[in-house]
């Protein structure tokens, strides 16, 4: 606050709300805190609204309101861990692959899922997918 960077207190105060709601959601005390992983859940929330706002905004032509949620959106993904680089998901993917045998297209979905469980939800599901589909082709 007193530095004066209104993006980034903006962004705070929304997710500790957005941590109140949850706790509230969970009939809990907004009081409680809540555990690692529930506070990464709300975060990869946000994350994703923001981004589907930049997409929204970009599709109505309102630029202004595409640099507005870019920039919350920069300050949100510093919560979050670090993601796998693509050459980390492709090892893991073609690992499990020969692992669990899996060569038919018709499984993908099952094997998106085994891929984002071994990475732990450090990975992107959509670069999981596109993976996943060019080593099931």
């Amino acid at each position: 606050m007193l530095a004066k960077e209104t993006v980034r207190l903006t962004v705070t105060r929304g997710l500790l709300a957005a941590f109140v709601n949850e706790l509230v959601a969970k009939r809990r005390k907004p009081t409680e805190e809540l555990k690692d992983d529930e506070a990464l859940a709300v975060i990869k929330r946000a994350v994703k609204q923001h981004k589907d706002s930049i997409e929204q905004f970009a599709k109505g032509g309102r630029q202004d309101l595409v640099k507005e949620e870019k920039a919350e959106l920069k300050i949100l993904e510093i919560y979050l861990p670090k993601m796998l680089g693509d050459k980390e998901i492709r090892k893991i993917s073609e690992t499990l692959k020969t692992k669990l045998g899996f060569s038919d297209k018709a499984k993908i979905g099952v094997f998106v899922g085994a891929v984002m469980k071994e990475c732990k939800g450090l990975a992107d599901g959509a670069f999981v997918k596109k993976v996943a589909e060019e080593l099931l082709a």
